[in-house]
Order: structure tokens, then sequence, then C-alpha cells
């Protein structure tokens, strides 16, 4: 297969280029910037440069977008034009070019407000039933786009998978108070139980959804590691995540006690990946359980592919506090 993949110089889009060719297609990335996976330097709204792009394609991984970081640093308009029009651009391009297939990467940011329940309520348990309820610029224009995707789907048949991804960027916590309080690897292992994926599951899920869009035609599916708590677990996991975790993998505390690491006191959100592991056939490969087992052995929990990739960053300036300005 013949795939053209956006954002080829991120992180996500990096590992497809790196991993299309592994499977056996070819890959052509897009992307503003250059860097030795992209191929053409531009932009999804030079719909001249994307159709010359587009020939001959027959799927396209749309990865390029304006992400949370850029929320302090960029317009609203920017949102709009890069992450909404940019992608209907790229939508209405491949009707025209006779594309097959279209996977567009979303996010779990865009659930939003529906993430933060209310002071005593349980966990929120998000599968993919949960609405939306964006709480930035990001988030609104991320449904958007996926608004968008299902659209064109049912005007003009084109056949697009929606991933709600989330967070697998290997860049230090955004929250002042996270990072003063837990040492980096020991937050990213705590979040593979309920907010975090491996960058190279990331990316099976994406080769699978390519595969399998003709036959799904349209819908939505969240893309995180396989938690190991259950909806019963909601109520106790505001109150005491450490004791469910201790009832659901009691191996964790001897390791976690050779470390000097802790879980966190609460979870205030679950996510859950039941959908794309049936419809998708995904199998995740990175769960709580395989991030024990190399902690445990005295190796990095990361997979390959994600240590190979690394960290990006999401601007060219550096900030005095953190990683980005959090809006």
């Amino acid at each position: 297969m013949r795939v053209l993949v956006t954002g080829s110089a991120g992180h996500l889009g990096e590992a497809l280029m790196r991993s299309l060719p592994a499977a056996g297609h070819e890959a052509i990335g897009l992307d503003l910037l250059a860097s030795p996976f992209t191929d053409a330097v531009g932009t999804i709204t030079d719909r001249a440069l994307v159709d010359d792009y587009l020939r001959g394609v027959d799927g396209v991984i749309h990865a390029a977008t304006l992400h949370k970081p850029h929320v302090a640093t960029h317009r609203q308009q920017d949102f709009v034009d890069t992450n909404i029009a940019g992608t209907l651009a790229l939508l209405e391009a491949a009707v025209a070019a006779g594309v097959g297939r279209f996977v567009f990467t979303s996010t779990t940011s865009a659930f939003g407000a529906a993430l933060t329940p209310a002071t005593g309520a349980p966990a929120a348990w998000v599968t993919e039933a949960v609405a939306p309820v964006p709480r930035n610029i990001y988030g609104v224009t991320k449904v958007a786009a996926e608004d968008l995707c299902e659209l064109v789907h049912r005007r003009d048949g084109l056949p697009c998978v929606v991933l709600r991804t989330s967070r697998f960027f290997p860049e230090e916590h955004d929250n002042r108070a996270m990072r003063q309080s837990f040492a980096d690897a020991n937050a990213k292992a705590n979040e593979f139980l309920f907010r975090r994926v491996d960058l190279e599951d990331v990316v099976q899920a994406h080769l699978l959804a390519l595969e399998r869009a003709p036959a799904l035609g349209f819908d939505r599916y969240i893309v995180s590691a396989t938690t190991p708590f259950r909806p019963e677990d909601a109520g106790r996991l505001r109150r005491d995540a450490a004791a469910v975790l201790a009832a659901r993998c009691p191996e964790y505390e001897a390791v976690y006690a050779r470390l000097g690491w802790r879980m966190f006191e609460a979870v205030d959100r679950v996510y859950v990946n039941d959908k794309a592991r049936a419809a998708l056939g995904w199998q995740p490969a990175y769960d709580f359980a395989r991030v024990l087992a190399r902690l445990d052995r005295g190796e990095a929990f990361a997979s390959e592919l994600s240590r190979l990739v690394g960290a990006k960053g999401y601007h060219a300036e550096a900030f005095d506090d953190g990683p980005y300005p959090v809006d």
C-alpha cells in the first residue's frame, strides 16, 4: 500500500515512517518541517502540493496537528486553520484523488471536562460512549476534525477511522506539582495504568486501522494501554489508588519499594481500550504488567521504537518553568 503520512517529522509521524516500510508499505512523509522522514515540506492546506503527493496513494494517515502544548503560544485561529481547515482540505483532496482509506489521529484530550469528576464522585470510566466536553481550543478543533471525517465518510464514502490516542510523548510532565512530587519515570509508569500508551502500540493501532478502514467505514476508537482496573474500582480510585493497585497488581509494591517509587494518591479517569481491541484486532503489548516486569529486570520500560524516536519538544524556544507554558 502507498501511504501518505502527514506530520512526518513529529513523534508519531517519524514512528510511522520508520514502521510502514517494515510492514510492506511505501510511505510518503509531508510536514512543515524538513526531516529525514519528510518527502514534501509544506502545509496540508496547500492543495497543489497535497494533490501532487496524493497521486497513486492508497491511504492517508493524518497525524499533523497543533497540539495542547501550543495553546499558550499560538492563536486560536492557528488551531482552526491547521486542525479544522487543514483536515477538511486533506479529506477533500483525498476524495478527489480516489484514496481508499483515511486514518485520523485524534486525542483523548477531546473528552475535556468529561474527564474531571465532581468532588467525591468516582473516577471517570472513559469509553467511546462518553460525550466530549472540550476544555480548550485544542480539544474543540480536534472534535471538529473528527466530525469532518464522519461527514466526509457519509457524504463521499471515504472510509475514515478516528484514533483517540492517550499520552505517548516522552517529554516531562507539564504539571509543575507532578514534576516536583514524582520522578519522571515513576509518573509515566503510573500513567500506564489509566492514561498512557507506548508509541509502538500507537503505531500498530494505526496500521490496523489503515488495513480495516474499508470494512469499518467510520468509527472512533480509544488507543491507550490496557488497564488492570475494573469499573467497580472507580470509586476507590478517587480515594486510595494505591490500595486498588495493590489488590489488582500486588507484585508492584516490592518493585516500587526497591526503586523508591510510589503510586498516585488518586486517579480521576481510566481510558478503556476494549472497543479498539475488538474492532481492530489490536493487541497492545505495553501495559502496566510489562512495564513492571521490565522495571524488575532493571530495564527501560519504553519500547525500542519509542526510545529511537526520542523526545522532540513542541517549541523552538525553551521556557523557564517546565517543558511549555500551560494555559
